[in-house]
């Protein structure tokens, strides 16, 4: 049986076919295998053996009132057990309601009928991928975690870290994914990461900036072009589509797409086959579409400038990505981030931030989110006198946020408050519990308690 750092991979099997549950059993030797046949006997176990990993039948018998098992099992798993792993199993042709299923929260899905040694991959995966939360946990714990997630990106707030788990849950699907959020969230990053989760992380990454590239270039770039297509084209040229045959095609700005172009991209996406310009053969291509736009695209389709029949082609997940303002105690992790990556090259006697700097950091408005504020702590390394950045190295008179958000519930008020003050006071002292305290206003054992209550890792 087949342990990690000496605790035993537990297994949930949740199906209520007898003659599969005896199968899956015996096959998943290596893991101490737990068999559900209904909802409530999955939960009965999950409370009791608090499993990893969890198999789910969606498929279930549902219950009287016609509420579907698998939906409700699902559901009640991650209310009880955030961190669950669930692979959920749907019968052949029922990919609409595992795509559901990954939107409410499941980890990764497989089709029937079910091959034992694939769907023993995905659970290895999850397993493996469980593992590495567990162990990043414990050394941010320490102080030793530099809060990375997904692709690399920098961030502390549950509002990313939810993104980035929705994105992980679709990496291995083959569905078209949109990212909507404004010009410097990180949208070209969480791509990458998207990638680099997916099965197709050992092809090509290849991104393009539809809105940089004239109207009247970007079809070439797209799909290429034969040689004496036109004038100047002395070579034949693939283009960024049949680049990333076998990988991810990132379309940045897919809203500035021409209307003419939005159609053959349509064909693309529904025929799965291109023709370079002055070409007439069809080439097969086996690319991913991943695209953002911080264009309001529903507005586009209304007045005409944008296809629908292309939004839902491209949009079959979609995933928003909150602006800076929007993740509390961001700001200040990616500004000690961008000093410590530009200061040893350009004023290496820089060590850090005055108080009054972080403070002005943490409150900044960010309108150009991330790709603001590293401009910004680029110029301040540059003017910084001494040691540390002080605020009026960083130009930001007039910048901090005004106005508050109108609370009714005070109760509400107050733990609001509270949550964000903590979450700053934990980033400015880089995790130290003394650190966070004193900057509170209050004592060490308080912080404890408030973190308790709050649900909130120290």
């Amino acid at each position: 049986m087949s342990e990690s750092g000496g605790a035993i991979r537990k297994l949930l099997v949740v199906e209520d076919d007898p003659g599969l549950q005896t199968q899956l059993k015996w096959a998943y030797e290596d893991y101490a295998v737990l068999i559900a046949g209904d909802h409530d006997a999955a939960i009965d176990l999950l409370r009791a053996e608090e499993p990893d990993v969890v198999t789910l039948d969606l498929g279930l018998p549902p219950d009287p009132d016609g509420t579907r098992e698998g939906f409700r099992t699902l559901k009640t798993i991650l209310e009880i057990k955030p961190d669950t792993k669930v692979i959920v199993v749907s019968g052949h042709g029922e990919r609409a309601s595992a795509l559901a299923a990954i939107a409410n929260g499941a980890w990764d899905f497989y089709q029937k009928p079910i091959d034992i040694d694939e769907l023993g991959l995905i659970v290895r995966r999850a397993f493996h991928v469980r593992e590495l939360e567990v162990e990043n946990a414990r050394l941010a714990s320490q102080g030793s975690g530099d809060n990375r997630v997904l692709g690399g990106m920098i961030t502390g707030a549950p509002e990313m870290q939810k993104v980035a788990r929705t994105i992980e849950r679709v990496a291995n699907l083959d569905v078209s994914v949109m990212l909507l959020g404004a010009s410097g969230t990180g949208k070209e990053l969480l791509a990458r990461g998207l990638h680099e989760a997916s099965g197709r992380r050992d092809g090509a990454f290849v991104a393009i900036n539809c809105a940089a590239i004239p109207e009247n270039l970007l079809e070439s770039e797209l799909f290429g072009h034969e040689k004496g297509a036109f004038t100047g084209a002395v070579k034949t040229t693939e283009g960024k589509i049949e680049l990333a045959h076998g990988g991810t095609l990132f379309l940045d700005e897919v809203g500035d797409i021409p209307l003419p172009l939005q159609v053959k991209l349509l064909r693309f996406l529904q025929e799965r086959t291109i023709e370079r310009i002055g070409g007439r053969k069809a080439i097969a291509v086996d690319t991913r579409i991943v695209c953002a736009t911080h264009r309001d695209l529903d507005a586009m389709i209304a007045d005409q400038s944008f296809r629908d029949d292309l939004y839902y082609r491209l949009a079959e997940m979609v995933v928003k990505i909150p602006s800076l303002a929007e993740r509390p105690g961001d700001a200040v992790l990616l500004a000690r981030h961008f000093l410590h990556q530009y200061a040893p090259e350009m004023n290496p006697g820089v060590r850090g931030f005055a108080p009054d700097a972080l403070q002005a950091i943490d409150e900044g408005r960010w309108p150009g989110n991330v790709r603001e504020l590293e401009n910004r702590i680029k110029r301040a390394v540059i003017m910084a006198d001494g040691k540390l950045v002080m605020r009026e190295d960083l130009d930001m008179a007039g910048d901090s946020v005004d106005g508050e958000e109108a609370w009714l519930n005070l109760r509400s008020a107050r733990e609001a408050a509270d949550r964000v003050a903590i979450r700053r006071a934990m980033t400015q002292s880089e995790g130290n519990i003394s650190a966070a305290a004193k900057l509170l206003g209050i004592s060490r054992p308080t912080l404890y308690d408030l973190l308790k209550q709050y649900r909130m890792h120290a």
